[in-house]
């Protein structure tokens, strides 16, 4: 008898540590996904002030009189300062930590929007987009690092689709918001600085241990080159494509008639339409060879570019459709144009690899707002289009000339989603990459 009650007090306490077990990891577990509803929560805010600021920038320019090279000026100010951030974060991180680094980077930003309206001056507002880009670059980098050290296998794949549906979410988000807010106003940008700053009481306010820095990728550019010389000129058209059109899209707008309403269903159309692009094209991408997927997708372009350019600008419907047309053909061939330098790329240069393209996309965002306006003051407001439409006519001929350089390999890696946030993005999907 005593034997049984023995067997019994020893199986009773097996069964509590189990449980106790159970209930550590459903802890974790429910404190892992509070850190990633602080860290979305963080990249929601952000998207709506600095996303916004963008186009309120190009309005405001017009409503102060700046000229059409000032104002894309400040577009490409802030690929600099994008730039700037995606190479300095991570080394502001190993000093300070996560979380002071991020406090300290949306401070810059927060700073870069409040001052607009106490200069006002173009290229002093082109130093205040710096501000704001290294933000941008910083506070990406802050939170994929920290993504990138609390996910699992069990746990990256819906973790990264949640954290990309939030993403593209709060970027639509942003371009409706200039529908609202009113050009040079010092309302409008306090607005856009007090959400700035509220992107700092999630991750501030989260109990989660911050995780260990990881360390900085090595910046070799000439990687992407020597991987696929197509890839490194896909991303540079994507960020002709992408740049022009959000910092500069405002300014076509205005010179096409556009209400500032009109201008933010515009914005917001041509994200959409990247958005419903990602499937189709990812299962195209994964089935066929993605050298004449990039060619196709650059042939669809031209054709939506001139669709846009004899669109009234009477017809409102038409002017959505053509956005969203024009996002649909353009926003992939970023992610298209990786998987393919990824295809011949090994595990181990996986991470490298995705911030050499990174390199050149920022490179090309840089210069791409500040030519799309000076085409635009000399030409007209269609030029903005036919620049785009020339960039991915020389894609189209420069695919179809490296098709006969090589063959394309048969062990593919999957298709992936590319966000064009940080130099770092490349450790959360290099896992997804695996063939």
């Amino acid at each position: 008898m005593q034997k049984l009650l023995r067997l019994q007090k020893n199986a009773d306490a097996v069964d509590n540590r189990l449980a106790r077990g159970r209930k550590k990891d459903t802890d974790d577990h429910m404190r892992l996904l509070l850190s990633f509803a602080a860290l979305f929560l963080s990249i929601v805010l952000l998207q709506l002030s600095t996303g916004g600021v963008g186009p309120l920038d190009a309005l405001s320019g017009f409503a102060l009189d700046f000229s059409t090279q000032q104002i894309g000026l400040l577009g490409s100010a802030h690929f600099l300062g994008f730039f700037i951030g995606c190479w300095w974060a991570p080394r502001v991180m190993g000093s300070v930590g996560h979380s002071r680094a991020f406090a300290a980077f949306t401070a810059t930003g927060a700073i870069g929007l409040l001052a607009h309206m106490l200069v006002i001056d173009p290229y002093a507002w082109a130093l205040m987009r710096v501000a704001s880009g290294l933000c941008v670059a910083g506070c990406y980098t802050v939170v994929e690092s920290w993504l990138q050290a609390k996910v699992t296998n069990a746990t990256r794949g819906r973790t990264m689709g949640t954290y990309r549906v939030v993403d593209m979410g709060g970027s639509l988000a942003a371009q409706l918001l200039i529908g609202v807010l009113s050009p040079a106003s010092y309302v409008s940008y306090n607005l856009l600085a007090l959400l700035c700053c509220a992107t700092l009481i999630p991750i501030t306010l989260t109990k989660v241990t911050q995780p260990e820095v990881p360390r900085a990728p090595r910046l070799r550019p000439m990687l992407a080159v020597r991987r696929s010389p197509l890839a490194a000129a896909g991303v540079v058209v994507a960020a002709l494509s992408g740049a022009s059109f959000r910092m500069v899209g405002p300014i076509y707008g205005q010179e096409v008639g556009l209400a500032v309403d009109q201008i933010a269903y515009f914005l917001a159309a041509f994200v959409l339409g990247g958005a419903l692009a990602q499937y189709p094209t990812g299962w195209l991408a994964d089935k066929f060879d993605r050298r004449w997927v990039l060619i196709w997708l650059s042939v669809a372009a031209i054709c939506s570019c001139l669709v846009t350019i004899f669109v009234p600008a009477s017809s409102q419907t038409m002017i959505l459709v053509t956005a969203g047309l024009f996002g649909l053909t353009t926003f992939p061939i970023f992610s298209v144009a990786a998987a393919h330098a990824h295809d011949f790329a090994s595990s181990d240069e996986r991470v490298e690899l995705s911030a050499a393209l990174m390199f050149f996309f920022a490179t090309g965002a840089i210069a791409a707002p500040y030519l799309a306006s000076e085409l635009i003051e000399f030409f007209g407001p269609a030029a903005l289009f036919v620049m785009i439409a020339l960039g991915h006519a020389v894609l189209v001929i420069f695919g179809v000339w490296r098709m006969r350089a090589r063959p394309t390999v048969e062990d593919k890696t999957p298709y992936v989603y590319s966000p064009r946030t940080s130099f770092t993005i490349g450790r959360l999907l290099s896992r997804n990459r695996k063939p």
